[in-house]
C-alpha cells in the first residue's frame, strides 16, 4: 500500500518507515525540516515532503494516492515556545491531516497519542478507561486531538488511536540515555523510594502495533494502550539496566522534594536563555508518577503481542549506546 507517515524522521517515525519499506510498502514522509535523516530515508526509496502538518498545502502534496496515514508528527519537549504552539501542531495539525485524509478517501488513519493522557496512574495497572488526567501541556494537547479522530470515525473514516508507553530502543539518543549513562558510571541517585512503576515499550514492539493497526477495520473508533508485557519499579529498571551493561551499580536514596523544587527553578532560569534545563518537572515526574498499564485490549482486538522483553531490549539498547559513544 501507499502509506503516509507524518514525522517520519523522528525516532518512532523512522523505525516505522523502515519497517514499511522492508515489507514492500510505498512510503511518503512529511517532515518539517531537511537533515541527515531525511537523506537517509530517501536512500531507502521514500518520498520526503518538507513541511508542517499545520500547512494544508504541504499535507495535500503528500496525500495523493495514499491509502493509510500513520500520524506521528507532534510538538514534544520544544524549547522557548508558547503553549499555543502545542495546540497548533498537536491539535490543529491533526485536524488538518484528518480533513485532507478524509477528502482523499484514505482507507485507514492511525493516530499516535500517548499513555501520558492518563497522567499519574492512581490504581495501577490502568486500562483505557482509567481517568484522563494529563500531567503537562504536551499530554493535554495529545488528548485534545483524540475527540477529533472520533469525529471523523463518526463521518465514516476507519481510524484508530494508539497510546504508547515509554518508548526506548536503538536509534534514540534521548529517552533512556540518562538512565544508561548514570548506570554506566556505577552510581544511580534515586530520589524517593524507587518503588514507582514504569512501563517500557521497546521500539520494535511499538512498530508491530502500528503495522497491526493498519489492517482494515481493526480497532476502528477505539483507543489502545501499547506497552511491553511487564511493568517494573524504577529501581528494578535501574538494576536491570546495570545487568544489561554488565556493570555493578549503587543506588543511594535521597528525598524527592528538593529535586522537585530544583526542577521548577531550573526550567524558569533556563527558558529565557533558550537552553535545555538539566532538571525539569517532567524529568522529576519519572521518580514519583506511576506508569503501569493493562494491554489486554490491544492483545484482544489488534492481535498485539510484545515479542521483545525488557532484558533483551535493554541489552540491545545498551549495545547501541556504546556503539554510538553515548556511554
Amino acid at each position: 500500500m501507499k502509506v503516509l507517515v507524518t514525522g517520519g524522521t523522528g525516532f518512532t517515525g523512522k523505525a516505522l518507515v523502515k519497517r514499511l519499506v522492508d515489507t514492500g510498502h510505498e512510503v511518503v514522509s512529511l517532515d518539517y525540516q531537511e537533515g541527515l535523516k531525511t537523506d537517509e530515508i530517501r536512500s531507502w526509496g521514500v518520498k520526503v515532503v518538507i513541511g508542517s502538518v499545520t500547512d494544508r498545502a504541504a499535507v495535500e502534496r503528500c496525500m495523493e494516492g495514499v491509502e493509510v496515514v500513520q500520524h506521528l508528527a507532534a510538538a514534544f519537549r520544544e524549547l522557548d515556545v508558547p503553549n499555543s504552539y502545542y495546540d497548533e501542531v498537536n491539535v490543529s495539525g491533526t485536524k488538518i491531516v484528518l480533513e485532507v485524509a478524509f477528502a482523499h478517501k484514505v482507507k485507514k488513519f492511525v493516530y499516535c497519542s500517548t499513555c501520558g493522557v492518563h497522567g499519574n496512574v492512581d490504581h495501577p495497572p490502568a486500562d483505557e478507561n482509567a481517568p484522563i488526567q494529563p500531567g503537562d501541556y504536551y499530554q493535554q494537547t495529545k488528548y485534545n486531538a483524540e475527540p477529533i479522530v472520533h469525529e471523523y470515525c463518526a463521518k465514516g473514516m476507519d481510524a484508530v488511536i494508539l497510546r504508547p508507553a515509554a518508548i526506548y530502543g536503538p536509534g534514540d539518543p534521548e529517552r533512556f540515555q540518562m538512565i544508561f549513562r548514570r548506570v554506566s558510571k556505577g552510581v544511580f541517585p534515586m530520589f524517593g523510594d524507587g518503588k514507582t512503576f514504569y512501563h517500557p515499550l521497546y521500539i520494535d514492539n511499538l512498530i508491530d502495533a502500528f503495522m497491526l493497526a493498519m489492517e482494515p477495520g481493526k480497532g476502528r473508533g477505539q483507543a489502545y494502550l501499547i506497552a511491553d508485557e511487564d511493568y517494573v519499579s524504577i529501581e528494578t529498571l535501574v538494576q536491570k539496566t546495570a545487568k544489561a551493561l554488565g556493570v555493578e551499580v549503587k543506588i543511594p536514596h535521597y528525598p524527592i522534594l528538593p529535586l522537585m523544587i530544583a526542577g521548577h527553578i531550573c526550567e524558569k532560569v533556563c527558558k529565557p536563555f533558550k537552553i535545555a534545563p538539566p532538571i525539569f518537572p517532567r524529568r522529576v515526574d519519572w521518580f514519583r508518577q506511576n506508569r503501569a498499564f493493562n494491554i489486554n485490549k490491544a492483545k484482544r482486538d489488534l492481535g498485539y503481542q510484545p515479542k521483545i522483553g525488557l532484558d533483551e531490549g535493554l541489552k540491545r539498547t545498551g549495545a547501541w549506546y556504546r556503539q554510538e559513544g553515548y556511554i
